[in-house]
C-alpha cells in the first residue's frame, strides 16, 4: 500500500481497479462506486485516491488475471484508434485514456480529443459521409462541458462493437493538452505516437 493513502483509500483503489477492468468502467465512475460499496460515510467525506494510485492497481490487476489476453485486445482497439485518427487527421486527433497509456481490455472504448478551428467542422464531416454517430458531453480541460460524438464500429479481433468517443476542444486548448502529467508522461498521443505503438504490437 503506497504510504501516501489511507488504508479506506487504497482498499478503494483496488476495488475500482476491478470494476475498470472487469466492467469497462472510467476512473472516476469507478472510484465513487467503489467508495459506496467499501464506505458508509457520505462519498463528500471519503478520502478517494488519485488516478495515478488506481492506475497502478489496474496495472497490478492485469498482471495477475489478464496477462494472457489484455496485450490482443489492446493492440485491437489501438488499431481501431489509429483507424479514426488517420480518417480525422485534419482535425488534430490524440488519443487518450486506456487505449492510451495501455491499461485497456475489450470492454473499454477508444477516446479520441479533436482539436478544431470550428467546434462544428468534425461533426459536420461525420454527417458528409453519412456516419451515424450520437451527441453528448463531457467536462473540458478547463470544467467546461464539451462536445463528444459518439460512434461504433465492429472489430474482428474482438469479435465486439466498440465505441469511439470523439472530444471536441478548440485548437486553443491543444498546447495545455500536451503538458505532462504529475509523473511526467504525456497523457494523450498523436498519429505518429500511436502508429508507433500499433506497428510495435505493444
Amino acid at each position: 500500500m503506497p504510504a501516501s493513502l489511507s488504508p479506506l483509500a487504497a482498499e478503494i483503489a483496488a476495488t475500482a481497479a476491478r470494476l475498470i477492468v472487469e466492467e469497462g468502467m472510467e476512473y472516476g465512475p469507478a472510484k465513487r462506486k467503489a467508495a459506496k460499496l467499501l464506505s458508509k460515510r457520505t462519498l463528500a467525506s471519503v478520502d478517494l485516491p488519485g488516478n495515478d494510485a488506481v492506475e497502478d492497481e489496474v496495472r497490478a490487476y492485469i498482471d495477475i488475471f489478464c496477462a494472457d489476453t489484455q496485450p490482443a485486445e489492446l493492440a485491437a482497439l489501438r488499431a481501431i484508434a489509429l483507424r479514426w485518427m488517420e480518417r480525422l487527421a485534419e482535425f488534430r486527433p490524440y488519443l487518450a485514456g486506456a487505449v492510451w497509456n495501455g491499461t485497456a481490455t475489450r470492454l473499454n472504448d477508444v477516446w479520441l480529443n479533436l482539436f478544431c478551428d470550428d467546434s462544428k467542422s468534425a461533426e459536420i464531416r461525420l454527417i458528409d459521409r453519412g456516419m451515424d454517430y450520437e451527441v453528448g458531453s463531457v467536462q473540458g480541460f478547463r470544467g467546461e462541458q464539451v462536445d463528444v460524438l459518439t460512434l461504433t464500429e465492429t472489430s474482428h479481433e474482438l469479435r465486439a462493437r466498440v465505441s469511439v468517443h470523439l472530444v471536441v476542444y478548440d485548437l486553443d486548448d491543444l498546447r495545455g493538452a500536451l503538458k505532462p502529467d504529475a509523473r511526467g508522461r504525456t497523457e494523450r498521443g498523436g498519429v505518429e505516437a500511436v502508429r508507433a505503438l500499433v506497428e510495435a504490437g505493444s
